[in-house]
């Protein structure tokens, strides 16, 4: 064979196993290629029950005030729901159960009907039996504590979640829910895969109207492309929404049957047919008003992101440690918020921990005043 020849195959050899080289690295990477976006397309996925559970309580119980109580008679009317409503009356209760503790009052509390039309005849009876003080648990005792405070003018009232009355012995209980909203509201749309969520309101009036607008706003101040399906149970003037589990789980299943992968109820008692729906869907539950994680069986901790705080054991504590020290001042609301921790966020279970840092932040810029939560959606 002459050189010449010789060289050229040399070079064709020397191309072919480039060739084949450079097509098994092209092979060897592919699947590498399919693990990246397969990981990629699970990172995006829902949101799922991930939190640990059995964890202690990490919010501190009402209580520990000065004072002799001893002699006063303190009487409270819950809202429908009744006392075990894992919710609004059952924080209530365990304020005036703390404050029997530490002040030594006679307490006692009473239940209205299914409908709560009975409300204005409980508070009348509290009233005549020369209670010191008369709590009403919720915005809808104002239409009925008004004339009274004005026929016992030498009895003390005191009414959660209105702002409406005026009378000098008459002491509103109010709270910024909203801020406490907003912060759950930036958690979900922390932890969800899908940029959809979802909002349960137990009955469509004001109030709880501040919880979905301080809810979406913060979602928007993480993501503003995610969406927020608000939904209520009932309309005025059906109160009946904030005792419904049953409507509450329709809603929730329907939600979790699409993409929305988190869901906020402001529902009082309702609130445990979302975390029904939330364990059988595989998908996250924020609670309200207490801390639902330690409400909920262990079975369904997992599914708890979160609750917002919403402190109406230390509002109705404090009510009762203002009139034990006779600084109880009637016709001026006491509000809670934010800043004196009146309201807040949970951290049980573990899954806001990647958060927390972020969301304490954006707690600190609303008590800054650097962000200015809205009241209305």
């Amino acid at each position: 064979m002459r050189p010449r020849t010789w060289f050229r195959l040399l070079a064709l050899f020397a191309a072919l196993g480039l060739f084949f080289a450079a097509c098994s690295t092209e092979d060897d990477s592919s699947p590498s290629d399919d693990t990246s976006e397969e990981d990629e397309q699970e990172s995006s996925g829902p949101a799922t029950c991930q939190g640990t559970p059995g964890e202690d309580p990490a919010l501190e119980p009402v209580g520990g005030g000065e004072g002799d109580g001893s002699g006063l008679k303190i009487g409270m009317v819950l809202d429908i729901g009744g006392v075990d409503d894992d919710s609004f009356n059952e924080a209530a209760h365990a304020g005036l159960v703390a404050a029997e503790e530490d002040f030594g009052a006679e307490v006692r509390y009473v239940e209205p009907n299914e409908d709560g039309s009975n409300r204005g005849e409980l508070l009348r009876q509290l009233a005549q039996e020369d209670y010191d003080l008369v709590i009403g648990v919720g915005f809808l005792f104002a239409e009925s504590m008004g004339p009274l405070a004005d026929e016992f003018t030498d009895v003390n009232f005191a009414i959660i979640d209105d702002s409406s009355l005026t009378q000098s012995n008459v002491t509103p209980l109010i709270f910024a829910e909203e801020q406490g909203s907003f912060l759950v509201g930036a958690a979900a749309a922390l932890a969800s895969g899908t940029g959809q969520i979802g909002f349960i309101g137990g009955v469509n009036t004001e109030l709880i109207n501040k919880f979905e607008a301080g809810f979406a706003a913060g979602v928007a101040q993480i993501d503003e492309d995610a969406e927020v399906d608000a939904r209520y149970i009932t309309e005025p003037p059906d109160f009946a929404g904030f005792a419904d589990p049953a409507s509450a789980r329709t809603m929730a299943d329907d939600m979790f049957d699409s993409e929305i992968d988190v869901v906020y109820h402001a529902a009082g008692g309702s609130g445990g047919g979302l975390f029904e729906a939330a364990v059988d869907a595989d998908r996250l539950a924020i609670g309200v008003d207490s801390d639902q994680y330690q409400q909920v069986d262990e079975a369904t901790q997992p599914c708890i992101l979160t609750s917002m705080l919403k402190r109406v054991d230390v509002a109705v504590y404090t009510a009762i440690e203002n009139l034990v020290n006779d600084e109880l001042t009637g016709g001026t609301p006491l509000v809670f918020d934010l800043e004196n921790d009146g309201v807040g966020f949970a951290t049980d279970g573990g899954q806001l921990a990647d958060f927390e840092d972020e969301l304490n932040d954006l707690r600190q810029q609303i008590i800054d005043g650097d962000i200015e939560v809205p009241t209305t959606p």
